[in-house]
């Protein structure tokens, strides 16, 4: 393979091309360009007092094995981790701090007792779960939002309680508008092909091996943070020309007698040729750089929405906090009407976080319709977190460390009809040999993020083969 192509984005989506890129293609010439002046985008890992805090992400899904093979690639498996060996987590109603019942697997209660001792849903909200496996399966493959496919399934309570603030919360979305063909198609397919998800969830753990897959947590972690993936991937660019603090400001096609197709123009004048590009930036900023090249993939760019979030990271003496703190922490639902969207209790959740005798808690804020709170400045987010945790937990004085860390139009939101969106990109897109990856499309999570890279080589290696 032989070319320039330029990988525009230096988060994990566009660090990832780079390393696919280089370890397949090595006769390539590879341009990565991120414009600010740190890599690795949200994935931002910082250490004070002996805390290890995590600005973006705090770990990956397994079930989704791209994440865990490329740590294994990199040389990072024996820095792995699980999470600390419980299962308690919590939904806040009521005011109350109340436990997820045991053995919930695709919003299907799996264990009758937990399920039926829990207070979390009441005697009717527990009865239309229940009846579930009777409702009409839907088999038309038309989209429909995750509210509207909880609600016909599961009931309203099941939407509030569960789905709402654990599914809908990844997206910070609306789930009566966050599209479940793009979000959670395994749910639709279930039903499809079992007829509920009951039926479909007992399915899957009949056929469940018992081997070591079976064994690994649904959920790992890198032991001195997130980051070190980044320093990893960063480590092993060595056929790369990376660039950074320079953002892209113009991407244009070169005149008929050029040597490649693409200029890409950076923000102090510098000229790139390529004959390839990967966009991974943002959805805007791609509309931005395409709508010279594209106005219709620019303009359907445009119309994915984006939300801002804020990671509010609280450490404490363990004395100062009156809960035992025994489990992951928990997720807020949005009929609270509350600010904060979660709570996670890093230090119990994950080992090494925080020094003996101390507690590190991590506060979420914003999601769809509610980003009001967001326009407060650092002040005001840690005394707003501090409220918001200290009758749920039985705060006591003032916290060792507080730190914010701001997400700026970071999460997009994935619409019903988003599936039909990214088709219409695709066809704008037409001939041009440009590829677009990253969390805007098909998953914002880090394994969603690395697939789509090693996808984009795949489309990228036939063309200039």
């Amino acid at each position: 393979m032989t070319g320039r192509i330029a990988i525009i984005g230096g988060g994990i989506t566009g660090l990832a091309t780079a390393y696919f890129l280089q370890e397949r293609a090595r006769a390539s010439e590879i341009f990565l360009i991120e414009g600010e002046r740190r890599w690795g985008g949200k994935v931002l890992t910082e250490y004070a007092q002996g805390f290890v805090i995590e600005g973006g992400p705090d770990s990956f899904l397994t079930q989704k094995p791209w994440a865990l093979q490329l740590c294994e690639q990199l040389g990072l498996a024996d820095r792995l981790a699980g999470p600390q060996p419980h299962r308690k987590a919590f939904v806040l109603l009521g005011g109350r701090l109340r436990r997820l019942p045991e053995g919930v697997m695709g919003l299907v209660p799996t264990r009758l007792g937990p399920f039926l001792r829990s207070d979390l849903f009441s005697a009717w909200g527990k009865l239309r779960m229940g009846l579930e496996p009777l409702m009409p399966a839907r088999r038309d493959g038309e989209d429909e939002s995750l509210g509207e496919f909880v609600r016909r399934r599961l009931g309203g309570q099941a939407l509030e309680r569960l789905a709402e603030p654990l599914l809908a919360g990844i997206y910070a979305a609306d789930a009566d508008q966050l599209s479940l063909l793009a979000a959670f198609p395994r749910l639709r397919e279930l039903e499809r092909r079992h007829g509920s998800l009951t039926a479909g969830v007992m399915a899957q753990r009949r056929r469940r091996p018992k081997s070591i897959e079976r064994a690994r947590p649904l959920f790992m972690t890198l032991q001195s943070g997130m980051s070190a993936l980044i320093g990893a991937l960063r480590a092993q660019l060595h056929n790369v020309n990376a660039i950074t603090g320079q953002p892209v400001v113009q991407l244009g096609r070169q005149g008929k007698n050029a040597t490649s197709l693409y200029s890409l123009r950076l923000a102090d004048g510098c000229l790139l040729e390529a004959d390839a590009v990967v966009l991974t930036t943002p959805a805007y900023i791609a509309a931005a750089l395409l709508k010279p090249l594209s106005p219709a993939a620019a303009e359907f760019l445009a119309e994915i929405p984006y939300v801002s979030t804020v990671v509010v990271t609280l450490a404490f003496r363990r004395s100062q906090v009156e809960h035992p703190l025994d489990g992951a922490g928990f997720v807020v639902p949005r009929v609270e009407g509350r600010a904060l969207t979660a709570c996670t209790w890093s230090s119990s959740k994950w080992s090494g976080r925080a020094p003996e005798g101390a507690v590190l808690l991590r506060c979420f804020f914003g999601r769809a319709g509610r980003e009001d709170e967001l326009q407060l400045d650092d002040d005001g987010l840690l005394r707003l977190a501090y409220r918001e945790l200290r009758s749920l937990l039985g705060l006591r004085g003032e916290p060792l460390l507080a730190q914010v860390h701001r997400w700026p139009r970071a999460m997009p939101q994935y619409l019903v009809g988003h599936l039909d969106r990214l088709a219409q990109i695709e066809e704008a897109l037409g001939e041009h040999p440009i590829i677009l990856a990253g969390a805007a499309y098909r998953g914002p999570g880090l394994p969603d993020c690395i697939k789509q890279a090693q996808d984009a080589v795949e489309r990228l290696l036939p063309q200039k083969c």
